[in-house]
């Protein structure tokens, strides 16, 4: 009995044991399971813009989906991307992709996979566009040295797409596209690289300690020329791709340093300060205190009359620090609108096309657009615009003064209604965003009462207004349809109005008003 007992106990521990190791695959199994960061979300789910995983989905005139700030932000720069398989997407149209974003969310859910809290802000997804479109222009002219800037980081993991370079150093910045898990301003944008071997030369602490600090300060405030260009040349290397360079490297101290470089009578010295400036300007946390620590007065004096290169990085400075809405009013009143004004005809496009974001954000305030309208910019941007000079920024800019009676009365005077019916009557547009452009200018002027009828009557503005219901964003065809309501109403007011009489006291009053207009 003992040994059959002692038999069944030792089955039972054999059994239980087998039992235990039958267990044992399920729990590697188990175990061996990836981890879900390393789960990459299906290409269709991936925005081929942003190289993220979209959250607000659109399908464009082409059929292909993006994130929807990224396609507002083509129309605003009027880019147009090239897609891996060689397709240039047509953005005429956009409609929200609820199947494609309910399907993501779906995939998500299943997979365990963090979907971002919130789609791209705008402006990280602008400087994204604007990094692709230098790129696609450093392919086509490779040895162009480029000079591009972005905003915020929106992953710790990315590296900033838009860098300064300089002649000084011989660095020429490139750059590239990657794939969804390449780092990006923005899961979200591109990394640049450097073509030089100087690049490789950038450091990779993490942290500047106090002792590098003191050592940047004392060298810029070295009566010693070469000592200024050597702190300059590596700030401008560690501010370049190091985003907790630039946040460490902002302080009052330096920046109190840095300042009477900007104007320095020696090139290399004035061009890699302000590119420093550039550099720090990326992270938004730093743009408000690079304004109040008196930086602007003396860019601005470089976009005046500072070397060439120098200027190019000036425009950029000034456009980084107006995407701050506690920066534009300063700007403004420290004087950055007239020789913004002035670089729009720079021989230099890229400080052209700063210059006009520039001024496009800094019209988005009112006190901006009164001092625009003071100092005749109506008239000069009306011109530029009726040569074909840059006429999608110049639009986006006279849209923001529309938006103001000032600027409406310059407008007006100035024959921008007509000039405006013009345009959409030819139906020449390169871009879909100019035409919308010009539409959302003219809705501004519709606000402008009986002069504004009278003037689009003599247009012949309600047939081509007409003609353009159909077209474009829904966005646009309801700013048409509230311009052709304007043009519609009557009343016993209007009735009675002797059309050519008034218009021939809107001529007679057009020079007086641009008089007074320049003395107020």
């Amino acid at each position: 009995m003992k040994t059959f007992s002692g038999s069944k106990q030792q089955r039972k521990r054999e059994m239980g044991s087998g039992a235990k190791q039958k267990q044992l695959p399920k729990w590697k199994i188990h175990f061996e399971k990836s981890p879900k960061q390393k789960i990459q979300p299906p290409p269709e789910f991936v925005c081929p813009i942003s190289g993220s995983l979209m959250v607000d989905p659109v399908i464009v005139s082409s059929g292909h989906s993006f994130e929807r700030n990224c396609i507002d932000a083509c129309k605003s720069l009027n880019f147009r991307p090239t897609l891996p398989d060689g397709s240039v997407p047509d953005f005429s149209t956009l409609i929200p992709n609820l199947a494609l974003k309910s399907a993501i969310l779906s995939w998500c859910h299943s997979t365990l996979f963090t979907l971002p809290p919130k789609p791209l802000d705008f402006c990280s997804a602008h400087n994204l566009v604007r990094t692709l479109l230098l790129a696609s222009r450093s392919q086509q002219k490779p040895n162009h040295q480029l000079s591009v800037f972005s905003s915020q980081e929106t992953e710790p993991t990315r590296t900033p797409s838009q860098v300064s370079t300089s002649s000084e150093e011989s660095v020429t910045a490139a750059a590239v596209i990657s794939g969804p898990t390449t780092p990006l301003p923005f899961t979200t944008r591109p990394s640049c690289c450097c073509s030089s071997s100087s690049s490789s030369d950038i450091e990779s602490s993490n942290h500047p300690s106090s002792l590098e600090e003191d050592e940047f300060a004392t060298k810029l405030r070295s009566s010693q020329v070469f000592e200024q260009e050597e702190a300059l040349l590596s700030l401008r290397k560690l501010t370049r791709t190091q985003e907790e360079s630039r946040v460490n490297l902002c302080t009052a101290r330096l920046l109190s340093a840095l300042r009477p470089l900007i104007t320095s009578k020696y090139a290399s010295v004035q061009v890699n300060s302000v590119a420093v400036v550039v550099n720090l300007s990326l992270e938004n946390r730093n743009k408000v205190k690079i304004v109040r620590s008196g930086i602007v007065p003396p860019v601005i004096d470089v976009l005046r009359g500072g070397f060439p290169e120098s200027q190019d990085h000036a425009a950029g400075a000034l456009f980084s620090l107006a995407l701050d809405d506690q920066n534009k009013t300063a700007i403004g009143v420290l004087g950055g609108l007239p020789p913004l004004l002035h670089a729009l005809r720079s021989d230099s496009e890229r400080t052209r096309h700063d210059s006009a974001l520039a001024l496009y954000h800094l019209s988005l305030v009112q006190s901006n657009r009164v001092k625009m309208v003071k100092m005749g910019s109506v008239q000069v941007l009306l011109g530029m615009a009726r040569s074909g000079h840059m006429t999608g920024r110049i639009l986006l800019v006279l849209g923001n003064l529309a938006a103001s009676a000032e600027g409406r009365g310059a407008m007006l005077d100035g024959g921008a209604v007509g000039y405006f019916m013009e345009m959409l009557e030819r139906e020449n547009f390169d871009w879909d965003s100019t035409r919308e452009s010009c539409v959302g200018a003219l809705y501004g002027l519709s606000h402008g009462g009986l002069r504004f009828k009278g003037l689009a009557k003599e247009a012949n503005a309600e047939e081509v207004l007409k003609k353009l219901e159909e077209m474009g964003s829904e966005r646009s065809k309801e700013k048409v349809r509230r311009i052709l309501e304007v043009l519609k109403q009557k009343d016993e007011e209007e009735e009675a109005v002797d059309w050519e009489e008034l218009l021939k006291s809107d001529e007679e009053d057009a020079s007086s008003g641009r008089g007074r207009a320049s003395i107020r």
